[in-house]
């Protein structure tokens, strides 16, 4: 009897237990701006602004609709984090990505991933967008190395960051609206 419950046991606690752990949005904002003070805030981009951003990062605008985290310590905004939501393969991925005041990429971490947990990027490959800003390298294949197995994380993910760093530009160069 405990020969054949011992699989059961196991399989179960395997199964339990998710491949990646996903981190909730007030973790991850407390961890990249410690002691700041966060406000919510939501833009719908202009006709006008989604264009400039397909233009910038040469990705789809997939909705007018922006959610932010703009980040302040000591009256300073010291950040923006941004929340897209996209589709890998033909499930929903969410990502926080966090910027520093000048709008470069701080660190990005995964909110929920609907895809089967293989497909996840790791966190040591998410690594790579810190620092980085908006350019020609920032593209898989260049300065961004792909994911053996998960080729459409690697590009989706990009896509997003790319997306990202092009709204805060626009945003930022129209005064945060």
């Amino acid at each position: 009897m405990l020969l054949v419950r011992a699989p059961i046991v196991a399989a179960a606690i395997l199964t339990a237990v998710p491949a990646f752990a996903q981190i909730t949005r007030e973790e991850a904002l407390a961890a990249v701006y410690p002691g700041a003070t966060l406000r919510p805030d939501t833009v719908f981009l202009t006709p006008a602004q989604q264009k400039q951003v397909l233009m910038r990062a040469d990705t789809d605008v997939e909705t007018a609709l922006v959610a932010r985290y703009v980040a302040t310590k000591d009256g300073k905004e010291i950040g923006r984090a941004y929340v897209d939501t996209h589709i890998v393969r033909t499930k929903k991925e969410s990502l926080l990505i966090s910027l520093d005041a000048t709008g470069r990429v701080l660190r990005i971490d995964v909110t929920a991933f609907q895809e089967p947990p293989e497909y996840q990027a790791p966190e040591a490959w998410l690594r790579q967008f810190r620092g980085r800003e908006l350019d020609d390298d920032l593209a898989v294949n260049r300065a961004i190395r792909p994911i053996a197995g998960a080729t459409l994380t690697a590009r989706a993910t990009t896509n997003a960051v790319r997306r990202v760093l092009a709204i805060d530009a626009v945003l930022e160069k129209q005064g945060g609206r």
